[in-house]
């Protein structure tokens, strides 16, 4: 995520010479809206690599660890681009007396996005196991379909990606 922020603001950068109107682009809500999307496509990328993995897995060989780097590394610039569109959007948006507050509530969304992630591995492994197999769990992890957990993931923050599509339009 990090390593991300420069490149992000090189590629403003560019850009913006580029083009001198105004670009809408780079916008608070316009940024949030692109960190979703990019979160839903590095479910995308993790389920693929899964299935990539489990193949190897059945032909008893390895697969590098470095198959996981994609999905992180697009999972870093979706972090950066949301909490750094929602900080941006509430210093914006915020009168003074409520910045700092604004601020923890980006916090707060994150950490609650998380917690609930934990809840659909719940909900996952219940529904999956009514209809056979538990998707996650298990000793053996080339048992497990992590892939579809991934996908049914990406599916969610699609919907996410959609519902915030709504309501950013009506601000």
């Amino acid at each position: 995520m990090l390593a991300s922020i420069p490149l992000y603001e090189r590629f403003q950068r560019i850009l913006a010479s580029k083009s001198p109107a105004k670009s809408h682009t780079f916008q608070p809500l316009w940024r949030i809206g692109l960190g979703l999307a990019v979160a839903s496509a590095s479910m995308a990328v993790a389920a693929l690599v899964e299935v990539k993995r489990r193949e190897a897995a059945h032909k008893n060989a390895t697969l590098s660890f470095f198959w996981l780097g994609w999905q992180y590394l697009i999972l870093g610039v979706s972090d950066m681009l949301i909490l750094g569109g929602m900080l941006e959007f509430f210093y914006s948006e915020a009168p003074d007396s409520m910045r700092s507050m604004s601020t923890s509530l980006s916090w707060c969304s994150t950490s609650m996005g998380y917690f609930l992630s934990s809840f659909l591995v719940s909900i996952a492994n219940s529904v999956s196991g009514k209809f056979g197999k538990e998707w996650l769990g298990g000793a053996d992890g080339n048992h497990s379909r992590l892939d579809l957990f991934c996908t049914l993931y990406g599916l969610s923050t699609l919907s996410k990606v959609l519902n915030y599509i709504y309501w950013a339009m009506k601000y």
